[in-house]
């Protein structure tokens, strides 16, 4: 992984076969950036997917192997249980131009994976909403 630090944005090149969520996070850490918003391109394999059913307040989860084109990777950062926690969706497409998309538990990089952090001054975590069955974003106020 290399980190460039201009001070409100990081930008992330996350090497190949490294694990995007993991680095990210570490970067977090390492950084103190407790609330932000993170996008990013590439291509990506080994990707574990999601949607939240509702009525069972549970993820469904989707493993997938093949190499992908990273179209679009959105998220953000808030503390959760004072760590930083990245949400992030994200959207792929293969070669065929098929493209799928959910909430992103982890993936690793097969070729490049470029990411800009953006750091937000903010007092943003989150707590369990028991109505949802998700963590969501309070603040103090």
């Amino acid at each position: 992984m290399k980190i460039v630090n201009s001070g409100k944005e990081i930008l992330v090149y996350v090497q190949k076969d490294e694990p995007v969520m993991k680095s990210l996070t570490s970067v977090c850490e390492d950084l103190d950036i407790q609330n932000g918003q993170i996008s990013g391109i590439g291509a990506v394999k080994e990707i574990e997917l999601g949607t939240f059913d509702v009525k069972s307040k549970s993820y469904f989860k989707k493993h997938l192997s093949d190499v992908f084109e990273l179209l679009s990777f959105q998220g953000n950062i808030t503390l959760k249980e004072n760590n930083p926690f990245i949400h992030a969706h994200i959207t792929i497409g293969k070669h065929d131009l098929e493209v799928k998309g959910g909430h992103l538990f982890e993936m690793d990089v097969a070729v490049v994976g470029e990411f800009i952090i953006r750091k937000i001054d903010t007092n943003i975590f989150r707590q369990l909403d028991q109505n949802i069955g998700l963590p969501v974003w309070c603040t103090d106020n």
